[in-house]
């Protein structure tokens, strides 16, 4: 199995090399974290309410909700948070069972207690909502609770990643009297018992965070408060970091921004780019309720010409790499069944496909992206897939681009034929690049019932506690994917982290599901 520990420290130690080429100071009160910083990012939260967010929301909910489980940086698998202790009560992996901290509240005061435990989790359930996490708790049956701090979770089948599920920001744990059951929170506000408290927030604009007093999780915070600055434009975020209006930026970096950050005027400058390991993935994603795209000759045409090596050249100039398959290098089970099954690219072939289904007039497809949640350089990638495709003289392509929050709405609701997604791991093991894309509901809206994969393979592999063992259900389903091409994948990206080079902790701020740890990051005292 890949080591995430080995890899992790890897990185952290080769990022640490920045580091520590100048000459910081730290003192007690940098340990103690009398310190504030301004981080800036392109990807705004949809929703403050964790019951309706299955995206890029939850960099702000890691940072002011508690989970029963975490992964700290480095950590392979989740440890506890909220929770003592949580363990599977049975050799089947079908009950589980936390019992939690004692003395936890939230913000208001609340009690975190196993009642508030179950509202969380059962509100999600309730609401139902199409862009929430609840897909990610389709092995879950009913919550059982004994006294104030046992919770008990019951499965359906066999589940040996729900501890992992657990651990990520979609298990955010809300107080019941400030978060309804059964519909969403909307005044704006967030009452949580993480390691800050949401002291101001302007939708799109800010969060302004302060240490939360009465955390007891498995954060070290080492600074007293974090402002989180949303940008529309990386352009303009780079360059607030550079006249020091901001202290560290991540999300949204173009490859030419990279690129500039990297350099030896940059670090004249005084900022520095950190880069850690990355599984952030993106992908197309073919509708079949489209009567074109229904046609697999067409979505198999289009696999046969997309050039991933031209793409990442081109416009991601080296900070990515081309992705085979869904799942990504560095993730356990990783393999290239598109690479197999394709190779090269070629109008030769993708003519072949086309002219034996009956395809004869070039195919008229319009694909669809965002616009402000992956970073700018999206609308160039999807300039050169459209530039890819019609250069062959086998397609005809129209670009759509709309604003997450329409965007979002829309592939939830069918509107699109092609559409371009990202991915974002929410625990690291191959379940989670496979699960949250096949069946009836899933994470990108358009039904795709491969029977063998969540009737058979997925089963099969979560009743392996040993994730090392999963290796031939993966194998085969990542050949499924390749074989229906309902999702095509493009590319697999590195993280990177810009700061200042007075900020130190970089290196570890980002966790497994690649998430911002905010109470990583701190000031030295000297430079």
């Amino acid at each position: 199995m890949f080591n995430w520990t080995r890899c992790l420290q890897a990185t952290a130690a080769l990022a640490s090399i920045s580091l520590l080429a100048g000459c910081g100071v730290f003192s007690d009160d940098d340990e103690k974290g009398n310190q504030k910083l301004v981080v800036g990012t392109t990807s705004s939260p949809t929703t403050l309410d964790p019951a309706a967010a299955w995206d890029g929301s939850w960099e702000l909910y890691r940072n002011v909700y508690q989970t029963l489980l975490a992964f700290p940086t480095g950590a392979t698998k989740p440890q506890p948070d909220a929770a003592q202790s949580c363990d599977f009560t049975d050799a089947a992996n079908e009950s589980y069972r936390c019992v939690l901290k004692k003395g936890l509240k939230f913000s208001d005061g609340e009690p975190l207690d196993a009642k508030a435990v179950k509202h969380s989790f059962d509100r999600i359930r309730t609401i139902n909502s199409k862009v929430g996490p609840k897909d990610l708790f389709g092995s879950l049956e009913r919550i059982e609770t004994s006294g104030d701090q046992t919770v008990v979770f019951h499965l359906r089948t066999p589940d040996a990643t729900f501890p992992f599920v657990l651990g990520s920001p979609a298990a955010s744990l809300v107080a019941p009297d400030k978060y309804p059951a059964d519909k969403l929170r909307t005044d704006g506000k967030v009452t949580g018992s993480g390691p800050y408290l949401l002291q101001d927030y302007e939708r799109k604009k800010l969060a302004e965070l302060v240490r939360n007093p009465d955390y007891k999780g498995f954060a070290r915070i080492k600074n007293e408060a974090v402002t989180i600055q949303y940008f529309n434009d990386s352009e303009v975020m780079v360059g607030a970091l550079k006249k020091k209006e901001i202290d560290a930026t991540y999300r949204g970096l173009t490859a030419v921004e990279i690129k500039d950050l990297q350099s030896a005027e940059s670090r004249k400058q005084g900022v520095q780019l950190v880069e850690n390991f990355g599984a952030e993935i993106r992908y197309l994603v073919f509708n079949p309720a489209d009567p074109v795209v229904a046609k697999p000759a067409v979505r198999k045409a289009v696999a046969q010409l997309v050039d991933r090596g031209a793409l990442v050249s081109k416009v991601y100039q080296g900070t990515a790499e081309p992705l085979y398959s869904m799942v990504p290098k560095g993730v356990a089970t990783h393999k290239t069944p598109f690479y197999d099954r394709y190779g090269q690219p070629s109008v030769a072939k993708a003519k072949a496909i086309l002219r034996e289904a009956g395809i004869t007039d070039p195919v008229e497809l319009t694909l669809s992206y965002t616009t402000d949640r992956y970073g700018s350089s999206t609308a160039a990638e999807f300039v050169e897939l459209k530039r890819q495709l019609e250069d062959s003289g086998l397609f005809k392509i129209t670009l759509q681009g709309k604003p997450w929050d329409v965007f979002q709405e829309g592939y939830k609701n069918g509107k699109y034929a092609v559409f371009g997604r990202g991915w974002f791991p929410d625990f690291p093991d191959p379940d989670n690049f496979i699960a949250p894309f096949v069946g009836k509901d899933n994470a990108v809206g358009t039904p795709y019932e491969a029977k063998e994969i969540t009737t058979d393979l997925l089963p099969r592999s979560r009743r392996q506690s040993d994730r090392s063992a999963v290796g031939p259900q993966f194998d085969r389903a990542q050949e499924i994917l390749a074989t229906d091409v309902r999702l095509l994948p493009l590319w697999q990206g590195k993280l990177y982290v810009g700061a200042g080079e007075d900020i130190a902790g970089a290196e570890r701020a980002l966790d497994p599901q690649t998430v911002m740890q905010m109470w990583e990051l701190y000031r030295k005292t000297s430079w």
